[in-house]
């Protein structure tokens, strides 16, 4: 099944690649808009590396690292997961029928999901196998851990809890997918027993991890449009949640902020996010579809600043860190923003392979995971 995902993925490029070709011998074609020179600036702060290390590459799935006790673990498409501790390996570990998403994790367990559709747990100490169950079905977001449950959501749109203990499946959610949809990662947000995740059609629902239950479901943006691909909008990256204020956005939807006490709308603002969202204290920070970075004010959703200067370089999901606003591009940079004005500030290089997966924090520091397999720390200042 996943020889024959990535067979087509890479036949649909070499189409591409053919109508490039052929492009260039019309003298009447346009050319395609080129992604926007890297702007110059006056540093006002650094982005100093602390270590890199590598694990394999991500083909064409979307890996996110997970940060245990400022350590990171991470996974690649081939099936290696490692623990790195200070760019050494603390242990590694082959999972056979390759890997298909980022991994989820606490301080003891580190879970992933293979091309057959297989949950494997693994002893976040030590990498050795736990359990393994099977969901059967494809999975691109990585997996949620719990104190009591695992939670795995399926690229059609299924829920799974299992049990952290053994693996054993203890309940299903069904939902009815829309005609299209992204071929999304979205992740989760998992509080107290209760996962939260986004939806296509733009909704964002709660689950109680007990029994599989919908506890509330909340509308981040409304589909609207004549063709069914103007109606997409599905909820993109993880909610996020401050005190009692959680916020969502969605592709060609709106970002919208809630308070989860009784599910009121506290502000929703239409915008085309692509990656997902970040906040602090203040603000609420967007990639739009468009590759700009945008701040809305977190208590009204009023417009702040937009940092529009990176068109077309396929910006990650932002990060909202003490020294500024942290995004990666298509060819392997890392961007600081200022929070005030979102003026770069910043910028480091890693391998020059995209960085498609949202940036994490680990302390005050700044983890980066490449298409190429690339992890990179570091240390804003």
């Amino acid at each position: 099944m996943r020889s024959f995902r990535l067979f087509t993925a890479l036949a649909a490029s070499v189409l591409l690649v053919g109508c490039s070709s052929l492009d260039a011998l019309n003298p009447f074609s346009t050319p395609a808009p080129k992604m926007a020179p890297l702007p110059e600036f006056k540093a006002a702060a650094t982005l100093s590396p602390v270590w890199s290390a590598k694990i394999g590459d991500a083909e064409i799935y979307h890996f996110e690292p997970a940060i245990i006790d400022g350590e990171v673990i991470a996974a690649a498409a081939d099936g290696d997961v490692a623990r790195f501790g200070g760019g050494q390996a603390r242990w590694r570990v082959r999972i056979a029928d390759g890997l298909t998403a980022g991994v989820g994790a606490d301080a003891a367990l580190a879970v992933v999901v293979n091309g057959q559709g297989e949950v494997i747990a693994l002893d976040a100490a030590s990498g050795s196998e736990r359990w393994r169950s099977k969901v059967n079905a494809e999975v691109l977001a990585a997996p949620g851990v719990a104190k009591d449950f695992v939670v795995v959501r399926s690229s059609d749109n299924r829920v799974f809890g299992l049990d952290r203990k053994d693996g054993k499946l203890l309940w299903t959610y069904r939902r009815t997918t829309p005609a299209l949809t992204l071929r999304n990662q979205s992740g989760m947000l998992i509080e107290n027993n209760v996962a939260v995740l986004g939806f296509p059609g733009g909704k964002l629902a709660a689950f109680d991890l007990n029994n599989g239950g919908l506890i509330w479901e909340l509308s981040v943006a409304l589909p609207a449009g004549a063709t069914e691909l103007e109606r997409i909008a599905d909820v993109v990256g993880d909610p996020v949640l401050h005190r009692q204020t959680l916020c969502a956005a969605a592709f060609q939807g709106r970002v919208s902020c809630f308070d989860v006490t009784n599910g009121k709308t506290l502000w929703s603002r239409p915008l085309s996010a692509r990656g997902g969202i970040s906040r602090d204290v203040r603000q609420v920070y967007v990639t739009e579809d468009v590759d700009a970075v945008t701040a809305l004010d977190a208590f009204s959703g009023a417009s702040m600043w937009r940092q529009d200067q990176l068109v077309r370089r396929q910006l990650s999901a932002p990060l909202a860190v003490e020294a500024g606003v942290v995004v990666g591009d298509a060819e392997g940079y890392v961007h600081l923003l200022g929070r005030d004005n979102g003026a770069f500030i910043g910028r480091a290089a890693t391998d020059g392979s995209a960085i498609i997966a949202a940036p994490r924090a680990a302390g005050d520091q700044v983890v980066v995971q490449t298409r190429a397999g690339g992890i990179h720390v570091f240390q804003p200042r």
